[in-house]
């Protein structure tokens, strides 16, 4: 009798690893994209520097009457020009460059901070 109930204890204890580790398995899906807005307005990118993961975009939107880019400082991305009220975006890459500026206002400058997961 001893013995069939320690059978059935190590069935239990088996039946409920392995639902606990479908469950832990479940919640350990990477993360969604995120789109994360960049506002272009008063000659300044706002935010000034942003916090993303690698998959994510990152869309400018000009809001000034004059055209701006969001070009990386050595020239690795840019989003060529930005007319008033449109977007440009592009996709965050591993190692891509992080300081950016506008080519047209080169007093406008910005960070983009990715993070390692």
């Amino acid at each position: 009798m001893e013995k069939n109930l320690s059978r059935r204890n190590v069935m239990v204890g088996a039946v409920a690893s392995a639902a606990a580790f479908t469950l832990s398995s479940a919640n350990v899906q990477a993360a969604e994209p995120v789109v994360h807005d960049v506002r272009i307005k008063r000659f300044k990118f706002s935010p000034r520097q942003l916090e993303v993961s690698v998959g994510d975009t990152i869309r400018w939107t000009n809001e000034d009457l004059a055209p701006h880019t969001a070009t990386a400082n050595e020239f690795g991305w840019d989003t060529k020009e930005i007319i008033k009220g449109a977007s440009a975006e592009i996709e965050v890459s591993e190692g891509m460059e992080t300081e950016y500026f506008c080519v047209f206002h080169p007093n406008m400058k910005a960070t983009i901070v990715i993070k390692s997961d």
